[in-house]
């Protein structure tokens, strides 16, 4: 066998700074940022949209080994001298949607090209930060794509164009890709519980005519791209589609992680085994009040004045906040929720996020079902 030195780990779709990254380059700095202060205008309303720019000003600190933190009231600011890179901007930006960056200064995934003869020069000292043009713009009634683009991008002719000028139709433009670029659900169903308290796998109790563990995933089916059983790494199942734990010990908290490591780029619908009143209206209504901008869409308990965690919808971003929370020492999906950027919905039936871990709890659950 071919020895490796490192584990392979399935890597997020990340570019320099996030996911969902876009430089605008072509023309000068004042114009870049007029285009992106017209676009942060539009989508900072409904996504968490950041601007990467360059201040070519000297550093107000005076000592580079100093950081400064200020509390500006309306809005917090860290300021320090050392340079960054691309795995310390990462966590920086893992909460934004929309990454905007001034292609003139810095990289990113995406691109939109601004054909104008002003900086013509300057497009061909920076072919390497055109590896995935999705946009062309054409500037002052220029039509013509720079010949050596033509001969070293292949496909540029392709590549959709608009005016400079129209606007309305970019933000249409990135409007329909913001779209797409919604992460895709998947459900994880989470039958690796010990029963301790139960005293019986909870996951096999039969509510709905099957062991609760099939009864939801079968139900989860029905609204997600695919459906996984969260396993323990002793446990085996006929159900193919399962996720064993890779970070054992660490109940719901690490079956959530060892999902998040399986499939980084996914969003995650996570159904415990012990709600048995968990239907298809249920689901429908989590979904439909899914806020892919936030780190989990989550009910809101009355009863514990806090989200409920186990019948909540993770985003892909929450894989590095949980992993933030475990390094500090915390392995409770709940506290994460209460300290993270999440959206809080009200519960359509209280009873939905009642769970059974007892056998008392099963008497009083049973006779209602």
């Amino acid at each position: 066998m071919k020895h490796t030195k490192h584990a392979k780990l399935t890597r997020p779709a990340l570019g320099n700074f996030g996911r969902n990254e876009w430089s605008i380059l072509g023309t000068v700095c004042g114009e870049i940022d007029k285009l992106a202060n017209s676009l942060l205008e539009h989508f900072g309303s409904k996504y968490n949209t950041v601007y990467i720019d360059a201040d070519h000003q000297p550093a107000d600190l005076d000592n580079p080994q100093v950081a400064l933190y200020t509390d500006k009231i309306n809005f917090q600011r860290l300021e320090w001298a050392k340079p960054l890179n691309s795995y310390q901007h990462r966590p920086l930006m893992n909460g934004y949607d929309f990454i905007l960056v001034n292609g003139n200064h810095a990289k990113a995934k995406k691109q939109i090209l601004v054909i104008d003869q002003k900086k013509k020069e300057s497009i061909s000292r920076k072919i390497d930060r055109l590896q995935d043009i999705q946009l062309i713009l054409y500037k002052n009634e220029e039509k013509e794509i720079y010949d050596f683009l033509i001969e070293q991008i292949p496909g540029i002719k392709e590549v959709p164009s608009l005016k400079w000028e129209e606007t309305d139709k970019i933000i249409s433009f990135l409007e329909e890709k913001l779209a797409a670029e919604i992460p895709a659900l998947n459900a994880l169903i989470l039958a690796g519980g010990k029963s301790q308290r139960m005293g019986r796998d909870k996951a096999q109790i039969n509510y709905h005519g099957s062991a609760q563990k099939d009864h939801l995933y079968k139900l989860a089916k029905q609204f997600v791209k695919e459906s996984y059983l969260s396993i323990r790494q002793d446990q085996e199942s006929p159900i193919k589609k399962t996720i064993k734990d890779a970070f054992v010990g660490l109940g719901p908290y690490g079956a959530i992680l060892s999902a998040f490591k399986e499939q980084p780029d996914s969003a995650w619908l996570v159904i415990a085994c012990d709600l048995p009143y968990v239907d298809e209206g249920a689901i429908s209504y989590l979904i439909s009040n899914r806020d892919p901008s936030k780190v989990a869409t989550a009910f809101y308990n009355p009863e514990t004045d806090f989200p409920d965690p186990l019948f909540t919808i993770w985003e892909p971003k929450a894989y590095l906040v949980m992993l933030q929370f475990l390094a500090q020492g915390y392995s409770c999906p709940r506290k994460v929720l209460i300290n993270a950027d999440v959206a809080e919905i009200q519960l359509g039936d209280k009873k939905w996020i009642t769970n059974v871990n007892t056998p008392e709890d099963f008497e009083k659950v049973v006779g209602g079902l």
